[in-house]
Protein backbone atom coordinates (compact mmCIF):
# COMPACT_ATOMS: atom_id res chain seq x y z
CA UNK A 1 0.00 0.00 0.00
CA UNK A 2 1.01 2.99 -0.67
CA UNK A 3 1.71 5.76 2.43
CA UNK A 4 2.63 9.20 2.69
CA UNK A 5 4.77 10.97 5.63
CA UNK A 6 5.07 14.44 6.14
CA UNK A 7 8.42 15.30 7.43
CA UNK A 8 9.41 19.09 9.00
CA UNK A 9 12.94 20.06 9.86
CA UNK A 10 14.80 18.30 6.76
CA UNK A 11 17.51 21.03 5.56
CA UNK A 12 19.85 18.31 7.42
CA UNK A 13 20.45 16.49 9.94
CA UNK A 14 18.27 13.63 11.67
CA UNK A 15 15.29 15.11 9.30
CA UNK A 16 17.17 14.56 6.65
CA UNK A 17 18.18 11.50 7.19
CA UNK A 18 14.73 10.86 8.31
CA UNK A 19 13.38 11.57 5.10
CA UNK A 20 15.55 9.43 3.28
CA UNK A 21 14.96 6.52 5.68
CA UNK A 22 11.33 6.79 4.92
CA UNK A 23 12.08 7.24 0.83
CA UNK A 24 13.99 4.18 0.65
CA UNK A 25 11.37 2.47 2.60
CA UNK A 26 8.71 3.07 -0.43
CA UNK A 27 7.03 5.77 0.85
CA UNK A 28 5.82 9.02 -0.21
CA UNK A 29 8.11 11.21 1.56
CA UNK A 30 7.40 15.40 2.10
CA UNK A 31 10.31 16.67 3.18
CA UNK A 32 10.19 20.47 3.85
CA UNK A 33 12.55 22.85 5.05
CA UNK A 34 12.02 27.08 5.90
CA UNK A 35 14.63 27.09 2.42
CA UNK A 36 14.11 24.63 -0.38
CA UNK A 37 17.17 25.12 -1.72
CA UNK A 38 18.44 23.22 1.53
CA UNK A 39 16.72 20.19 0.86
CA UNK A 40 17.06 20.51 -3.24
CA UNK A 41 19.38 17.27 -3.05
CA UNK A 42 16.43 15.42 -1.20
CA UNK A 43 14.05 16.19 -4.30
CA UNK A 44 16.22 14.75 -6.90
CA UNK A 45 16.16 11.44 -4.94
CA UNK A 46 12.76 10.97 -5.28
CA UNK A 47 11.37 13.17 -2.38
CA UNK A 48 8.69 15.66 -2.83
CA UNK A 49 9.75 19.06 -0.90
CA UNK A 50 8.46 22.11 0.00
CA UNK A 51 9.22 24.93 2.16
CA UNK A 52 7.76 25.36 5.48
CA UNK A 53 8.07 27.47 8.95
CA UNK A 54 6.28 25.83 10.98
CA UNK A 55 5.43 29.05 12.67
CA UNK A 56 3.79 29.76 9.45
CA UNK A 57 0.26 28.71 9.55
CA UNK A 58 -0.56 29.72 5.91
CA UNK A 59 2.75 27.48 4.93
CA UNK A 60 1.33 24.12 7.61
CA UNK A 61 -2.21 24.38 5.51
CA UNK A 62 -0.86 24.41 2.40
CA UNK A 63 1.82 21.67 2.38
CA UNK A 64 -0.64 19.40 3.87
CA UNK A 65 -3.35 20.63 1.79
CA UNK A 66 -1.06 19.81 -0.79
CA UNK A 67 -0.17 16.10 0.40
CA UNK A 68 -3.59 15.40 0.45
CA UNK A 69 -4.48 16.63 -3.16
CA UNK A 70 -1.81 14.64 -4.72
CA UNK A 71 -1.66 11.09 -2.59
CA UNK A 72 -5.19 11.50 -0.69
CA UNK A 73 -3.75 10.61 2.64
CA UNK A 74 -1.34 11.25 5.33
CA UNK A 75 -0.21 8.53 7.45
CA UNK A 76 2.51 9.90 9.39
CA UNK A 77 3.07 13.28 10.53
CA UNK A 78 7.49 13.38 11.80
CA UNK A 79 7.57 16.78 14.20
CA UNK A 80 11.15 16.95 13.85
CA UNK A 81 12.17 20.87 13.19
CA UNK A 82 13.93 22.71 16.44
CA UNK A 83 16.77 24.45 17.97
CA UNK A 84 18.19 24.92 20.76
CA UNK A 85 17.90 27.92 22.88
CA UNK A 86 20.60 27.64 25.75
CA UNK A 87 22.29 30.15 28.46
CA UNK A 88 20.59 31.01 32.62
CA UNK A 89 17.20 31.33 32.56
CA UNK A 90 17.32 34.90 34.03
CA UNK A 91 19.80 35.60 30.68
CA UNK A 92 17.16 34.36 28.45
CA UNK A 93 14.81 37.37 27.07
CA UNK A 94 10.86 36.72 27.50
CA UNK A 95 10.85 37.14 23.56
CA UNK A 96 13.43 34.38 22.53
CA UNK A 97 11.84 32.14 25.31
CA UNK A 98 8.85 32.80 23.38
CA UNK A 99 10.56 32.00 20.18
CA UNK A 100 11.73 28.37 21.29
CA UNK A 101 8.55 27.55 22.45
CA UNK A 102 7.09 28.66 18.89
CA UNK A 103 8.72 26.90 16.96
CA UNK A 104 9.34 23.81 19.37
CA UNK A 105 6.09 23.37 20.85
CA UNK A 106 3.52 25.70 18.74
CA UNK A 107 5.25 24.08 15.67
CA UNK A 108 4.16 20.58 16.05
CA UNK A 109 0.87 21.65 17.43
CA UNK A 110 0.08 23.40 14.40
CA UNK A 111 1.16 20.61 11.77
CA UNK A 112 -0.65 18.43 14.27
CA UNK A 113 -3.82 19.68 14.05
CA UNK A 114 -3.81 20.02 10.06
CA UNK A 115 -3.21 16.25 9.74
CA UNK A 116 -5.37 15.00 12.50
CA UNK A 117 -8.70 15.25 10.47
CA UNK A 118 -7.60 12.99 7.78
CA UNK A 119 -5.92 10.85 10.44
CA UNK A 120 -9.51 10.54 11.76
CA UNK A 121 -11.00 9.93 8.57
CA UNK A 122 -9.01 7.18 7.66
CA UNK A 123 -9.14 5.80 11.23
CA UNK A 124 -5.48 5.58 10.58
CA UNK A 125 -1.99 7.71 11.56
CA UNK A 126 1.14 8.53 13.56
CA UNK A 127 2.23 11.29 14.66
CA UNK A 128 5.90 11.27 16.00
CA UNK A 129 6.87 13.94 17.51
CA UNK A 130 11.05 14.37 18.13
CA UNK A 131 11.78 15.29 21.54
CA UNK A 132 14.87 14.65 23.61
CA UNK A 133 16.56 13.71 26.58
CA UNK A 134 16.10 17.23 28.14
CA UNK A 135 12.54 16.39 28.01
CA UNK A 136 12.78 14.14 30.96
CA UNK A 137 16.11 15.64 32.59
CA UNK A 138 16.65 19.68 32.68
CA UNK A 139 20.06 20.39 33.37
CA UNK A 140 21.23 23.95 34.45
CA UNK A 141 21.80 26.49 31.51
CA UNK A 142 19.09 24.77 29.35
CA UNK A 143 16.13 25.81 31.01
CA UNK A 144 14.08 27.38 27.64
CA UNK A 145 15.15 24.38 25.38
CA UNK A 146 14.45 21.90 28.60
CA UNK A 147 10.83 23.39 28.63
CA UNK A 148 9.62 23.39 25.65
CA UNK A 149 10.73 19.78 25.20
CA UNK A 150 8.92 18.90 28.64
CA UNK A 151 5.68 20.73 27.29
CA UNK A 152 5.83 18.51 23.74
CA UNK A 153 6.33 15.65 26.38
CA UNK A 154 3.41 16.19 28.12
CA UNK A 155 1.47 17.78 24.98
CA UNK A 156 2.00 14.01 23.38
CA UNK A 157 1.05 12.42 26.13
CA UNK A 158 -2.41 13.90 26.39
CA UNK A 159 -2.77 13.86 22.40
CA UNK A 160 -1.71 9.70 23.08
CA UNK A 161 -5.00 9.03 24.79
CA UNK A 162 -7.29 11.48 23.04
CA UNK A 163 -6.48 10.10 20.09
CA UNK A 164 -6.11 6.58 20.54
CA UNK A 165 -9.75 5.93 19.86
CA UNK A 166 -9.93 7.12 16.15
CA UNK A 167 -7.00 4.75 15.33
CA UNK A 168 -3.93 7.33 15.54
CA UNK A 169 -0.59 6.67 17.70
CA UNK A 170 1.46 9.22 19.33
CA UNK A 171 5.06 8.62 19.79
CA UNK A 172 8.12 10.12 21.37
CA UNK A 173 11.45 10.10 20.22
CA UNK A 174 14.04 11.15 22.47
CA UNK A 175 17.78 11.25 21.35
CA UNK A 176 20.82 12.35 23.44
CA UNK A 177 23.62 14.16 21.67
CA UNK A 178 23.42 13.08 17.67
CA UNK A 179 26.22 14.21 15.10
CA UNK A 180 24.74 17.21 13.79
CA UNK A 181 25.35 20.73 14.00
CA UNK A 182 23.16 21.54 16.79
CA UNK A 183 25.25 22.68 18.65
CA UNK A 184 26.37 25.42 16.47
CA UNK A 185 22.65 27.25 16.24
CA UNK A 186 22.67 26.56 20.29
CA UNK A 187 26.08 28.94 20.25
CA UNK A 188 24.63 31.26 17.63
CA UNK A 189 21.61 31.55 19.92
CA UNK A 190 23.95 32.15 23.46
CA UNK A 191 25.59 34.42 21.54
CA UNK A 192 22.42 36.59 21.60
CA UNK A 193 22.36 37.25 25.25
CA UNK A 194 23.18 39.69 27.15
CA UNK A 195 25.77 37.77 29.83
CA UNK A 196 25.24 38.34 33.29
CA UNK A 197 28.73 38.09 34.77
CA UNK A 198 27.38 36.28 38.18
CA UNK A 199 26.81 33.10 35.29
CA UNK A 200 30.09 32.83 33.82
CA UNK A 201 30.66 29.63 34.94
CA UNK A 202 27.56 28.30 33.76
CA UNK A 203 28.45 29.76 30.25
CA UNK A 204 31.74 28.41 30.49
CA UNK A 205 30.15 24.45 30.86
CA UNK A 206 27.61 25.17 28.50
CA UNK A 207 30.79 25.53 26.14
CA UNK A 208 32.53 22.69 27.26
CA UNK A 209 29.32 20.83 26.96
CA UNK A 210 30.22 20.48 23.05
CA UNK A 211 32.67 17.59 24.34
CA UNK A 212 29.71 15.52 25.45
CA UNK A 213 27.05 17.13 22.99
CA UNK A 214 28.91 18.11 20.07
CA UNK A 215 29.21 16.53 16.35
CA UNK A 216 32.50 14.78 17.55
CA UNK A 217 31.14 13.44 21.09
CA UNK A 218 32.37 10.22 21.99
CA UNK A 219 28.73 10.12 23.02
CA UNK A 220 26.68 10.96 20.27
CA UNK A 221 24.35 8.78 18.12
CA UNK A 222 24.62 9.80 13.85
CA UNK A 223 21.71 11.02 12.64
CA UNK A 224 20.92 7.96 10.54
CA UNK A 225 20.20 5.63 14.07
CA UNK A 226 18.02 8.28 15.12
CA UNK A 227 15.96 8.54 11.72
CA UNK A 228 15.84 4.82 11.73
CA UNK A 229 14.22 4.91 15.31
CA UNK A 230 11.61 7.74 13.68
CA UNK A 231 10.95 4.77 11.06
CA UNK A 232 10.60 2.30 13.09
CA UNK A 233 7.94 4.51 14.96
CA UNK A 234 6.31 5.44 12.14
CA UNK A 235 6.13 1.96 10.56
CA UNK A 236 4.99 0.05 13.38
CA UNK A 237 1.14 -0.33 13.98
CA UNK A 238 1.36 -0.03 18.10
CA UNK A 239 4.53 1.67 18.12
CA UNK A 240 6.12 2.71 22.24
CA UNK A 241 5.02 5.69 23.64
CA UNK A 242 9.12 6.65 23.96
CA UNK A 243 11.91 5.58 22.54
CA UNK A 244 15.16 6.77 23.98
CA UNK A 245 18.07 6.60 21.46
CA UNK A 246 21.86 6.12 22.32
CA UNK A 247 23.23 4.77 25.04
CA UNK A 248 24.16 8.10 26.77
CA UNK A 249 20.44 8.83 26.25
CA UNK A 250 18.75 5.66 28.26
CA UNK A 251 21.14 6.09 31.31
CA UNK A 252 20.25 9.53 31.06
CA UNK A 253 16.35 8.84 30.93
CA UNK A 254 16.80 6.55 34.22
CA UNK A 255 17.64 10.19 35.99
CA UNK A 256 14.28 10.69 35.98
CA UNK A 257 13.81 8.13 38.97
CA UNK A 258 16.61 9.68 40.91
CA UNK A 259 15.38 11.57 43.95
CA UNK A 260 15.40 15.47 42.85
CA UNK A 261 17.94 16.77 45.56
CA UNK A 262 20.61 13.45 44.88
CA UNK A 263 19.44 14.55 40.97
CA UNK A 264 20.47 18.58 41.46
CA UNK A 265 23.81 17.93 43.88
CA UNK A 266 24.85 15.02 40.33
CA UNK A 267 24.43 17.79 38.15
CA UNK A 268 26.29 20.29 39.93
CA UNK A 269 28.92 18.28 40.21
CA UNK A 270 28.96 17.47 36.14
CA UNK A 271 29.10 21.34 35.74
CA UNK A 272 32.44 21.32 37.80
CA UNK A 273 33.76 18.43 36.26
Amino acid sequence: MDRTVLITGCSSGIGRATARAFHEEGWTTYATARDPADIADLEETGCRTAALDVTDGEQVTAVVDRAIDETGRIDCLVNNAGYGQHGPAEDVPTELFSQQLDVNVLGPHRLTRAVLPHMRAAEDGTVVNVSSVAGRIAPPGMGAYAASKFALEGYADALRNEVAQFGINVALVEPGPVETAFRDRVDEEMDRLDRTPAYESLYDAQEDASLVSGQSSPFASTPEEVADTILEAGVSTDPDPRYAVGGFAKVVVYGRFVPDRIRDKLLGLAGKL
